[in-house]
């Protein structure tokens, strides 16, 4: 069946994630004169990103809250230098939280695929992110007119990969599933989640992985490659 709709990931696919939030991280670092505790931002961030993946693991498998996810990981780097001070923590995630959404940077090629592929297809976002940041995410980096529907797992409380969130993406935008493509960078989320359903799958892999499990429907290393889709 001919793809009529396109299901992007929005966070490191989209909206340039990883260097938008370590940006924001080493601003607030700044701000917040966290050189008093740390040797250095590479010190910090080292110890926040190793934690924060640890918590996103455990977030996704409900064994935390978002709240309990928000709190450790600005928390847990002032606890690994002996500063047990929770209110600085909160101050440094709110300010984390306002200015990460203003940032701008997208993945290489991101504005030219969606410029080519919006009047073709139905674009829509499936996103693990969190609602309040999302929106704003995109509507500062000016793609937000790109996309139909931003479909998140808070809407339904269930986080890609599990196949509710893709039968619940699916249904909120009226897409069969045979006409459906699942476009991301993480490969348990977006690529084993899409194809446990049964909903193709293109695994957006800049940095070239070559250890794949199983070879997914489309592999590209540009997003510009979205623009040969059938």
């Amino acid at each position: 069946m001919k793809i009529r709709n396109l299901f992007f990931d929005l966070d490191d696919t989209v909206w340039a994630f990883s260097l938008n939030a370590r940006d924001s991280m080493e601003e607030v670092y700044r701000e917040c004169s966290y050189d008093r505790f740390f040797r250095s931002f590479e010190h910090f961030y080292t110890l926040y990103s190793a934690r924060n993946v640890e918590l996103w693991r455990e977030y996704g498998e409900g064994r935390i809250t978002k709240d309990e996810l928000n709190r450790e990981r600005f928390f847990y780097p002032l606890r690994q230098v002996g500063m047990d001070d929770e209110v600085l923590s909160r101050r440094f995630a709110e300010r984390f939280f306002a200015l990460v959404p203003t940032k701008t940077k997208l993945m290489p090629h991101a504005r030219e695929a969606l410029e080519y592929l919006a009047p073709r297809y139905n674009l829509y976002i499936l996103s693990n992110g969190f609602r309040e940041l999302q929106a704003h995410k995109m509507r500062s980096a000016g793609v937000d007119g790109y996309f139909r529907k931003i479909i998140l797992s808070e809407d339904i409380g269930v986080l890609k990969p599990h196949a509710e969130i893709f039968h619940f993406a699916l249904s909120a935008t009226q897409s069969q599933i045979g006409e459906s493509l699942m476009i991301g960078d993480s490969w348990e989320n977006d690529i084993v989640g899409a194809r446990g359903v049964g909903m193709r799958q293109a695994f957006y892999d800049p940095n070239g992985r070559a250890d794949l499990p199983f070879q997914p429907t489309y592999h590209i290393h540009s997003l510009l490659e979205l623009t040969e889709l059938p």
